[in-house]
This record gives C-alpha cells, sequence and structure tokens, in this order.
C-alpha cells in the first residue's frame, strides 16, 4: 500500500498538457520543487479527519490454505482475544503512540474498530499476528506488541496517513504564479484601467486591442464577449468568439483569427498575444469563479495585460504582481456622465415614467413587477440571468438603441429590493444589504436611480467606501486532483475534493473558491463507471444544480457517456420531447429555460467529447428555434402570469431589469383609469392582512413593527402627504428656476 515517493517524482515535474484554443474549463498546473514547502517551513496546518473516509477492509473467509499460526501454536480463543484488544484500545501510551503516527482521536477510534471486526471475523490471520494473539493470551506477550499490526491495518483503511507529506507538497497553492512558466518567461506590461461605470476604461482598452497584431478580450459573461466580438469584426478587425458552448470563427475556412474574445473561463494561457483585456477585474474576489480571473492575470503569455475594473481592486492587483516582478500602470477614468441619488422613493408603480428600470433579485419579484406594470395600462420588456442569450440580446437592443419605441436609455434605475441572496466563500447563503460596488453596478448604466422605499438606507450604502478587494480565488486543477488519486485509488471524486481543500495552503493574497456545485455533481454521477479526467470534465460543467430537469439530463448524459454510447440529435430530441410549443404559463415557460439549459450542456460537452456528442450543429440549430419560442414567452409574460395556476415561481438569484415605456396619452389614461383601482385594492389588502400575515409567517415582520407601521402610515394619510410624481415635478421645476436665475 505504499504507493507514494516514486509517482510523486515521476509527476512533479510535469508540464501541463497543451490544450487546443479555449478548451479549458479549469487551470492545467505544472508543480516543481520550487512550488513545494521547503521542510518546517510554514507550519502546515492539521487536516479534517472528518474527511478520511475508511477503505472497506474485508475479514478472511475460510481459508482454502490451512490455518498456519493454528498449526505452530493452537487455534485462537476468541473470548479471550477480545478481552484483550480492549485492553489494548484503552491503554493511554498505545493512543499516544497512535497520535505520533497520524491517528488523532477519531481515526485512532475508527481504526480500531475496523481492526477488531477484522480479527474477530476472520476465520484465520497471517501467521505473525496469530503467534503475537496467542502469546498475549497465554500471558507470555504484552497487548502492547499489537501496535505494529494495528498500525498497517490503519494504514490500509486510511491510505493518505502513509503518504500525508506528499499530498501536501501536491495540494500547497502558495505559489500560483509558478503554474504559469509560458508568462514567467516574458516581461508583461500590466495596464489598470480604473473607473465605475460609464467611464470609459473598457472604451480605451479595447482601441489598444482592436490596434494589435493579436489580442484577446476576458470578459465575465457571453453577451459581453458577444458585443466584442461584433464590435471587432465591424472595425475590420477579424475575431474569433469562444465561449463554452460555441465557436464561431472570423475566417470562412475556420481558421484562428487573430483577434479571440471569449468568456474568462475559456482563454487560453499557452497562446502568445500582444494585447490582453481582462474585463471586471473585480471579480477575482468571487466566491464561485474568482479563479478564472486569476488564472487570466498570472497566465496570459502577452506582452501588455489590460485590466479593467473597480479602483477597489487596484492594491491587489499591484501586490499581485509585485510576486511575479511586474509593475503595475494605473490609469484613473471618471464617469463621462453624471449619476445622483434621487432624494425621495418612487412610493407607487403608477409614478413610473418612460426610462425606469426595475432592478429585482429573484423571479417571483419580476412576475409580480411585470404584471403590476402592465395592469396599470404599461408596456414593460423583461431581462433575467435564466434567459437565453439571444433572447438577452433582442431586450438589450431595446435599452441602447435610441429609435427604440420603448426605450432609448434608462434614465432612472429603481431598486425593488436592497437585499439580494449571496452564497459567500464557504458556501452558504447569506441575505445581507447589497454591496455598495453591486449598487454602483446595477445603477452606473442609468443617470439617477432610486428605490421603491424608504431612501435612507440607499443612500447610507452609495455613502459607504467601495470595499478593497483583498484576496483571488483559487481552484483545484485536473492534474492536481490526478495526483491525489493516484495516492487515495479507492476515494470518490468529491471526497478527493474535500482533502485537498483541507490540506491546500494559500497565503493572505488568495482563498480556495467554493466547490459545493462540483462536489453536489461529483455525488451525482459518483455510481456512474468512469475515468477521473471524464468524471473531472463532468463535474465542471456550468449548470444550476437548482433545476432538476438540467441536473436529470446530465445523470443520463455520464450515463450514457459510461457505455461509450453516443449522445445523438434523436436521443436529444426524444428527451426534451422536441419539437415544443410557445408557453401557455409561466411553468412552461421556465420548463422552456431548462431545456435551452439542456442543449447548452450538450453543446459545452460536444467540445470537450466531440465524438461522444456528435450533433453540435443540429443542437445548435433547434436551439435557436427554442430562443425564439422563450422570446414569444417573454413578451407575453404578463398573460402567461395570468394563466398560471400557482401564484408562486421558482426563485432565482440573479439580478433581474425590468426596462417600462410609458407613452404620453395612453400614460394619462392609465394613471386616470388606474389610480384609484389600485388605491382601493392597496386598502382593501390592507384591511384583510394577508400581506402582514404572510410576512409575520415568515418572520420577516414582528408584531410591533406592524404596529408601527400602520401608526407611520395613518400619520401620513392625515399630513396629505405629496405624492412622487409630483416631487418629481416640483424637483425639476426648482432646478429650472435655478437655471435661469444663473
Amino acid at each position: 500500500m505504499r504507493r507514494c515517493a516514486g509517482p510523486l517524482l515521476r509527476l512533479a515535474g510535469r508540464r501541463p498538457l497543451p490544450l487546443r484554443h479555449g478548451a479549458a474549463a479549469f487551470p492545467a498546473a505544472s508543480f516543481s520543487s520550487s512550488s513545494s514547502p521547503s521542510d518546517g517551513s510554514g507550519g502546515s496546518r492539521a487536516p479534517d479527519t472528518s474527511l478520511f473516509v475508511p477503505v472497506p477492509l474485508k475479514p478472511v473467509g475460510d481459508a482454502a490454505e490451512e490455518d498456519v499460526g493454528a498449526e505452530l501454536t493452537r487455534p485462537l480463543d476468541k473470548a479471550e482475544v477480545l478481552k484483550n484488544l480492549n485492553k489494548f484500545y484503552k491503554r493511554k501510551e498505545i493512543q499516544r503512540l497512535g497520535t505520533e503516527n497520524g491517528l488523532d482521536a477519531r481515526l485512532f477510534h475508527q481504526a480500531f474498530i475496523s481492526f477488531r471486526k477484522y480479527i474477530m471475523e476472520s476465520s484465520s490471520v497471517s501467521a505473525d499476528l496469530h503467534i503475537i494473539l496467542n502469546d498475549i493470551c497465554c500471558g507470555a506477550g504484552h497487548v502492547d506488541d499489537l501496535f505494529p499490526f494495528f498500525l498497517r491495518h490503519a494504514k490500509q483503511i486510511f491510505p493518505m496517513l502513509d503518504c500525508m507529506d506528499d499530498l501536501r507538497k501536491i495540494s500547497d497553492l502558495r505559489l500560483p504564479p509558478n503554474w504559469y512558466p509560458e508568462a514567467r518567461a516574458i516581461q508583461r506590461k500590466i495596464i489598470f484601467h480604473a473607473g465605475p461605470t460609464n467611464s470609459g476604461k473598457t472604451y480605451h482598452a479595447i482601441q489598444r486591442f482592436l490596434s494589435a497584431k493579436s489580442g484577446i478580450y476576458c470578459g465575465p459573461l457571453k453577451l459581453l464577449a458577444h458585443e466584442i466580438f461584433q464590435k471587432s469584426n465591424a472595425a475590420n478587425v477579424p475575431c474569433d468568439l469562444v465561449t463554452g458552448e460555441e465557436r464561431v470563427y472570423a475566417n470562412e475556412d475556420a481558421r484562428q483569427a487573430s483577434h479571440i474574445a471569449c468568456t474568462i473561463e475559456m482563454c487560453s494561457t499557452n497562446t502568445p498575444y500582444e494585447v490582453a483585456v481582462i474585463d471586471e477585474i473585480q471579480m477575482i474576489r468571487d466566491p464561485a469563479r474568482g479563479w478564472a480571473w486569476t488564472r487570466a492575470l498570472l497566465g496570459l503569455s502577452a506582452e501588455e495585460i489590460h485590466v479593467c475594473g473597480e479602483a477597489a481592486a487596484i492594491d491587489l492587483v499591484t501586490e499581485l504582481m509585485y510576486t511575479t516582478g511586474e509593475e503595475v500602470e494605473v490609469r484613473n477614468y471618471e464617469r463621462l456622465t453624471p449619476l445622483t441619488v434621487l432624494d425621495y422613493a418612487l412610493e407607487s408603480l403608477d409614478n413610473l415614467r418612460p426610462g425606469d428600470c426595475i432592478v429585482c433579485f429573484s423571479k417571483n419579484d419580476i412576475y409580480s413587477v411585470s404584471r403590476q406594470v402592465e395592469a396599470r395600462g404599461l408596456e414593460c420588456a423583461v431581462i433575467y440571468g435564466s434567459l437565453p442569450p439571444g433572447t438577452k440580446l433582442e431586450q438589450a437592443k431595446k435599452f441602447n438603441d435610441p429609435d427604440d419605441p420603448l426605450l432609448g436609455q434608462v434614465t432612472v434605475c429603481i431598486f425593488w429590493d436592497l437585499i439580494p441572496p449571496t452564497i459567500n466563500e464557504k458556501g452558504e447563503k447569506e441575505i445581507d444589504l447589497i454591496t455598495t460596488s453591486q449598487a454602483l453596478q446595477i445603477a452606473g448604466r442609468a443617470g439617477r436611480y432610486g428605490s421603491s422605499f424608504k431612501q435612507g438606507e440607499l443612500k447610507e450604502i452609495l455613502s459607504e467606501p467601495v470595499r478593497p478587494v483583498k484576496a483571488a480565488g483559487l481552484h483545484p486543477t485536473a492534474e492536481q486532483i490526478e495526483m491525489f488519486a493516484y495516492h487515495l485509488p479507492d476515494a470518490t471524486l468529491s471526497n478527493l475534493i474535500d482533502i485537498f481543500v483541507s490540506l491546500s495552503q494559500v497565503d493572505g493574497l488568495y482563498f480556495v473558491c467554493n466547490i459545493d456545485d462540483f462536489k453536489f455533481l461529483a455525488d451525482m454521477i459518483q455510481h456512474i463507471p468512469l475515468n477521473l479526467r471524464s468524471r473531472y470534465v463532468f463535474c465542471t460543467a456550468p449548470l444550476n444544480r437548482k433545476e432538476p430537469f438540467v441536473c436529470t439530463t446530465l445523470l443520463k448524459f455520464a450515463r450514457q457517456f459510461s457505455r461509450n454510447e453516443p449522445l445523438t440529435f434523436d436521443w436529444l430530441c426524444r428527451h426534451t420531447k422536441w419539437p415544443l410549443a410557445p408557453p401557455k404559463n409561466i411553468k412552461e415557460l421556465v420548463h422552456l429555460e431548462a431545456v435551452h439549459d439542456v442543449f447548452d450542456l450538450y453543446l459545452w460537452l460536444s467540445y470537450r467529447f466531440m465524438d461522444m456528442f456528435p450533433d453540435a450543429a443540429l443542437v445548435r440549430s433547434i436551439q435557436k428555434k427554442l430562443d425564439d419560442i422563450i422570446q414569444i414567452g417573454v413578451c407575453n409574460i404578463t398573460k402567461l402570469i395570468r394563466a398560471s395556476q400557482s401564484s408562486a415561481a421558482p426563485g432565482a438569484s440573479e439580478p433581474l431589469s425590468v426596462a417600462l415605456e410609458v407613452p404620453g396619452e395612453r400614460r394619462a389614461r392609465s394613471l386616470k383609469a388606474y389610480r384609484s383601482s389600485v388605491r382601493q385594492e392597496d386598502l382593501k389588502s390592507h384591511g384583510r392582512g394577508s400581506l402582514a400575515n404572510r410576512l409575520l409567517r415568515e418572520g420577516l415582520l414582528t408584531q410591533e413593527m406592524l404596529r408601527q407601521l400602520e401608526s407611520e402610515w395613518q400619520d401620513q394619510h392625515r399630513s396629505g402627504r405629496y405624492g412622487l410624481a409630483s416631487k418629481r415635478d416640483d424637483q425639476s421645476s426648482s432646478k429650472e428656476t435655478g437655471k435661469k436665475k444663473k
């Protein structure tokens, strides 16, 4: 069972395999003695032994050969053996020896239980162990003599004990720059374009990208990569598009262009470029995806690296580049148009105006808001995270096209809520106020912004400084996990990842990204026979684990893959029941979005296992048709809501925008017609207390808060408080008067 030193020496100096253009899902890393901790350096932390899963060791059954130990001595008295084994377990000296050999109280107990069971249930044991046990039972030996046999058994069921030092070396993440020898071989120029939204920082970086002989743009979203792809080709700079699910070549013969626009996970660290652009660098701290920005920043082999993002990331980027021996030039930008905070709240959807954009953080809110808006005779366009890219692009055009009748531009950004659900570095769900950085990112799309409720909290949030970015994300690589698996061949992939993170060492500039989604998929497909590399790829597939249909499909993909049966177009059509009709309610729309995600998953896998997912072109063609069907549903979303039998829809944590069209004549009619009815409806709801009861049940409201709200509402009603519309008009007229005086 000693499987440590030789393989490590062979694998330690192995360089990463060359990757096809954009083929990486996670970074490939190489390891050398320079990246391993020297003996006695920086004390390594004790492993979390709760993650050590014992390897089952079956007792020996009826042996075909004779029991040699019994022949040399006599058959064992199992009752006497049991007494002596229990004495062995209780001895403090034995427990101390166990601790010295890596067995803490938990492992010592588990190892003893297994050791005792093995001896008591085996028909025979090895001759040397039999003789020792017989001597102890006869009074000719001491129970301490069992320790070497016990330790040997413990290392059989816990193989990591025998190669802990090697496992620590593999999981040492303290020198990530050394993983990228191509980047370290050149002296790169790092330029940080720092500024808020709409400051021109990315524009200047892209201009340099377009003027270079070769370049790569790395963005956080498919839409951003698609935008740069279109702009580059429109400027007669041939540019390819590379995302996890798509490859679009600028050249008709599918030759790789000199410029590439890609999602950041897909950038190649092996290809040399003149210029690289890394957008939204502050996302290097993202608990789930931060590793991709770290990999790009440290690993891109480009003469110039143009980093774009918030000024809050300047210090971290400077420190990271100090470890690579590279200096950072900072270029600061100011917002091109003023951004002001309204000093009043929306208060009612009756007060919406053309150009207003409502930002929500759940699908439930978007369904509710969009229905209320159209109930007032207004039209609205909808964008949210789980919509297909094609639908998002069509909706985005309405925001960006000044000639579109729906909306020329977003003028006021209204926060429907200030408490988005977030996932922290530990993978725990948190409910907290939106950060200053998030608020500025969202609100920066408009010239002004406010909220649908009391202004105090929003102003307080925006008055706070943006939290500095303090650490960069890292993620275990396929090569690291393969090396772990060599030492721990019986461990599951999920368990390998857990042990890796438990043993990993990082310095203060880095953190290990959240791996819950990876582990979820690893556990889901653990029972399917796959080689480790294929299993790893399936577990890095980008999907939402809250979508049962998509998860079930991945499971079926993996099962058929393990049988070496290609996943054909016909098979996929049968599974998804294609062709599909336009949705009649919200439930059907949500299912269509899930089917679109399944097609995305197929395409993602097709670029990694081309022979097993051979019909990518056909799948892409029906995906475009499905995109059109979903667009029909989104355009009629309020009709779908009314048609839905259930008032609740699956929630989502992605931000969602609602852009509102308010034509003049129609607005005038609608406000007169709907204001009184809505006010009456609000009063009736208040009387029934249904919302209050729901908030009380959910623990979001207390009786004391309810009494205080009722008191405030009555005070405002008695004082005849002005509505928002009049406040806007008053503020606007006062500004005009001020201008005239000047």
